[in-house]
């Protein structure tokens, strides 16, 4: 069994594969609970991501531990290409969406939106001569709870509200013209960009993020059933496909551990 440690700014989530099948999530483990928690499910192999902590930190942090251990990094061998100006600031959470995407579409161009406190929205191209997938770059914009705070921060008499459902096109108050503000131009600026990436051809769009099933009704109004695993709904818009996969990431992250560990040695 391997195991996928992705650590965010307070917990870290954890997913155990047999092969490629994701069989559990754990979700909410602080750092301390994570070498028992890993130790108990007898976990043989693990990859370590984390968009907070350097190698060193994290090398420091899991030093002990009883399991083979790999520190992802952008020195880490990928089974895509980067064309990216500054790898090494490249988040390790966007290049393990990317490499996700890639291994569950590996014929098609593909955009992951990632909506949480960032939204961003990654390409990953493949050659329609080597078939080889390549992160391509993509854009990175203000989430929904940094709209939400910036418009209170930054200004003297808006209030900080929160999100209460889609709300209608034209408030009636403040409250409601901040939320339509927030939540409807959110829903504008994805549609929008969706559109955008048509132009560059036929792509594969995935949703993740923590905010992906709370807009998911608004992207180009697909009637989507968050999955718990790999496993995701679909829906068809002109030429293009959009699917909710939740756990991309640590799909991507079992994908890059795999080709790691398994990749054969040369002489």
């Amino acid at each position: 069994m391997y195991g996928v440690v992705d650590i965010g700014n307070t917990f870290a989530k954890v997913g155990l594969f047999e092969a490629n099948k994701l069989i559990e999530v754990k979700s909410g483990l602080i750092l301390d609970e994570l070498d028992d928690f890993l130790s108990l499910k007898k976990v043989k192999k693990v990859i370590i991501s984390s968009v907070t902590k350097n190698q060193d930190e994290l090398n420091t942090i899991f030093q002990d531990t009883l399991f083979d251990k790999l520190i992802l990094s952008s020195q880490t061998p990928l089974p895509i290409q980067k064309d990216y100006e500054t790898p090494h600031t490249l988040g390790s959470d966007r290049l393990a969406a990317a490499v996700g995407a890639n291994f569950l579409y590996p014929a098609i161009n593909c955009l992951i939106i990632d909506m949480g406190t960032a939204i961003k929205y990654d390409y990953v191209s493949v050659s329609t001569h080597t078939q080889q997938g390549t992160f391509s770059g993509g854009i990175i914009s203000p989430g929904m709870r940094i709209r939400f705070e910036a418009l209170h921060t930054f200004t003297k008499r808006l209030p900080l509200v929160e999100a209460e459902g889609i709300p209608p096109l034209i408030g009636k108050s403040t409250k409601s013209c901040i939320q339509s503000g927030v939540v409807n131009g959110i829903s504008a600026e994805v549609n929008g960009m969706i559109e955008n990436y048509k132009k560059l051809g036929k792509c594969q769009v995935i949703l993740c993020g923590g905010d992906a099933s709370f807009f998911e009704s608004q992207i180009k109004k697909p009637n989507f059933a968050p999955a718990a695993t790999q496993e995701a709904s679909q829906t068809l818009i002109d030429d293009i496909q959009i699917e909710l996969i939740p756990n991309l990431v640590l799909i991507g992250l079992n994908r890059i551990l795999r080709y790691n560990v398994e990749k054969p040695t040369t002489n």
